[in-house]
């Protein structure tokens, strides 16, 4: 095979690798700008917002050094929402449970159904424990909307690596003797 032929064929496959590397980017980009923009417009319609500075809530040890960073802010984006739902409403509802899951809880209501107390106990659990699945799910896929946001980071810096690759490939080929032989 012919050195410029060699040239010539690794020139485009690396101009292609090019292009696919900058559609992926591009759909990584959309990734993570619909998990993003999603996850915020779904968050912003809840209107939840961290308590304020010298708010009581902030003055549990288990909740302060989690929530203060936001404290007074509204609870806008996922990392928000995995401190929201691992370190207020989950401490929240261990204080009313005393250690007890839901399960455990609605097992005993039905056991007593006259217990009125548990019953009520029960659904807020109920309620806690959804609101923070919610919350936790949001947080998951606002994650993968940063994981997005980093992958096409990658992808368009080995898209320029590529491209710059490829420049000196059409160069060689460029100034290769058209009759050296590999």
């Amino acid at each position: 095979m012919k050195r410029k032929t060699l040239d010539l064929l690794l020139t485009m496959m690396g101009l292609l690798l090019t292009v696919v590397l900058l559609v992926a980017g591009g759909l990584l980009m959309w990734g993570y700008s619909f998990a993003n923009n999603t996850v915020h417009s779904q968050l912003a319609a809840q209107k939840i917002y961290f308590p304020a500075k010298n708010s009581p809530e902030l003055q549990n040890p288990l909740i302060k050094p989690f929530l203060t960073p936001y404290a007074g802010q509204q609870l806008l984006n996922g990392r928000e929402a995995e401190v929201w739902a691992d370190h207020f409403i989950a401490v929240h509802l261990q204080e009313i449970t005393g250690g007890k899951t839901y399960a455990q809880l609605s097992s005993a209501s039905l056991a007593d159904p006259s217990n009125t107390a548990l019953a009520k106990t029960v659904q807020t659990v109920f309620q806690g424990q959804t609101l923070r699945g919610t919350l936790l799910t949001a947080y998951a896929f606002w994650m993968f909307g940063v994981i997005a946001l980093w992958s096409t980071i990658a992808m368009l810096v080995l898209a320029v690596l590529m491209l710059v690759l490829t420049f000196l490939g059409w160069r060689h080929y460029r100034i290769v003797d058209p009759e050296s032989v590999i």
